[in-house]
């Protein structure tokens, strides 16, 4: 076992604080050898690349999920589909508006913890947009630009406001491979809440212009989740992996 992994976030300096949110006390993770990492908008599976390394190299078997950002059940069923495929329990993980995907496919049984990544956290049937519209709005939604029924994010807005605290070169290169989402995919509403009986973990990014932070911190609490503060972009599984893999294995049921 890599002992940098587990020397912890808090040398160096990725985490501000940890948290327990007010809602009532979840269970502890069962000990999980499965991890599965689901990808939000404007990316695809490889932006989970820095934390799958870290977290392959303590033998946890990790599989990316190709989100299609098409429709909210079609990308639950494709996260469905990878999670059969898991031999014993498996740690469900999203980033950004895989939070969605994960609230709703994590009631899966093979799902032992869900991890939320600077994530949307809706409860059941619960309108996001609704709730995200009392919050200030973050700056990174007045730059989606869509052609037709396909949306993305501006050069600039990419740069600025989803992977502000990256290289602007390693920046472009996401920017280039960023996956286009349908609009049919914002109107979809979750039907179950997971993270009301599943043991829940929440990474909040303090400098998150794409998901208002106190968003994600008002829906951490609410779901009771353990909570950790990054100082990081919307991306902190790529600018902060090993706060990100630390929490992880935390809810994988690996002593960090």
């Amino acid at each position: 076992m890599n002992r940098r992994i587990f020397m912890g976030v808090a040398a160096a300096g990725a985490v501000s604080t940890m948290i327990r949110g007010a809602a009532a006390q979840q269970p502890a993770p069962a000990a999980a050898k499965n991890v599965v990492l689901v990808h939000g908008l404007f990316a695809d599976g490889s932006c989970w690349s820095e934390v799958i390394a870290r977290l392959q190299r303590v033998g946890l078997n990790v599989t990316a999920v190709q989100n299609p950002l098409t429709t909210l059940p079609e990308a639950v069923a494709s996260a469905e589909r990878v999670l059969a495929r898991q031999d014993g329990p498996t740690v469900l993980v999203g980033h950004s508006f895989s939070g969605m995907i994960v609230t709703e496919a994590g009631v899966h049984p093979n799902v032992s913890a869900l991890v939320y990544v600077a994530a949307r956290a809706p409860d059941a049937e619960e309108d996001y947009g609704a709730l995200a519209k009392t919050f200030p709005t973050p700056p990174a939604s007045a730059g989606i630009v869509f052609d037709g029924d396909e949306g993305r994010l501006s050069e600039a807005a990419f740069l600025r406001d989803f992977a502000g605290d990256l290289p602007e070169a390693k920046a472009k290169v996401l920017y280039a491979v960023q996956q286009p989402f349908q609009k049919a995919l914002l109107t979809g509403k979750t039907t179950h809440a997971a993270w009301r009986s599943k043991p829940s973990f929440y990474a909040v990014s303090t400098e998150d212009r794409t998901i208002n932070p106190d968003l994600e911190r008002f829906m951490a609490k609410r779901m009771g989740a353990k909570t950790i503060e990054v100082k990081a972009s919307h991306l902190a599984l790529i600018s902060q992996p090993d706060a990100i893999a630390n929490l992880i294995l935390e809810a994988a049921g690996h002593k960090t």
